[in-house]
């Protein structure tokens, strides 16, 4: 079992920055890979970025690439995800998920554990 609880959201000008970190409860965290989602007003829920169980593989989706930077501490339990050059476009509610493959995914339905999100606001 995981709990994921994540922080760092806020209202930010465009082109700010905002660091967002999910902190995990269990021992297994290490063995798992994370990612980020995140889901606008009446849009779905969509990849942002994944990383592998050890932190040597990353994967992100098209929109957020060379912008985001995904990174893990195992030692703290915690993942981050770096967003810089926001975007109004970036405005939603980002979620924090734990896959029990070691392996990078950007499917939903490979996260079992989901945290309760935390709401990022980019302003024009």
């Amino acid at each position: 079992q995981v709990q994921l609880v994540e922080s760092g959201g806020g209202l930010v000008q465009a082109g700010g920055s905002l660091r967002l970190s999910c902190a995990a409860s269990g021992r297994t965290f290490s063995r798992y890979a994370m990612g980020w989602f995140r889901q606008a007003p009446g849009k779905e829920r969509e990849f942002v970025s994944a990383i592998n169980w050890i932190g040597t593989d990353t994967y992100y989706a098209d929109s957020v690439k060379g912008r985001f930077t995904i990174s893990r501490d195992n030692a703290k339990n915690t993942v981050y995800l770096q967003m810089n050059s926001l975007k109004p476009e970036d405005t939603a509610v980002y979620y924090c998920a734990a896959d029990p493959n070691p392996d990078v995914s950007s499917g939903m339905r490979e996260y079992d554990y989901w945290g309760q999100g935390t709401q990022v606001t980019v302003s024009s």
